[in-house]
């Protein structure tokens, strides 16, 4: 199964199947809408502060910890923080 994207792995929990084309188990899939149910009621605190959660999680992955930091200010965001540096580039 080819899955490019960020909606691509919501698509393949939905049908039930890994990338690799076996079958996600059943307990796996109960234990994830169940998890993810609960946080579709969470309360949020603000979109700004999700969408710097998702820059700084996705971001940390593509990005050099300076280039993020720069880009983060640039975007008029904090830069990043102490605890963030050392989960995601430690």
């Amino acid at each position: 199964m080819a899955i490019a994207g960020p909606d691509g792995v919501d698509a393949a929990i939905a049908a039930g199947i890994d990338l690799d084309g076996s079958p996600i188990p059943a307990e796996m899939l109960s234990l994830y809408n169940e998890v993810m149910a609960l946080e579709a009621q969470r309360a949020r605190s603000g979109v700004r502060k999700s969408m710097r959660n998702r820059v700084v999680k996705t971001g940390s992955k593509h990005l050099d910890q300076a280039s993020l930091d720069a880009r983060l200010k640039a975007a008029g965001w904090e830069g990043l923080k102490a605890k963030e540096i050392d989960f995601f580039y430690g």
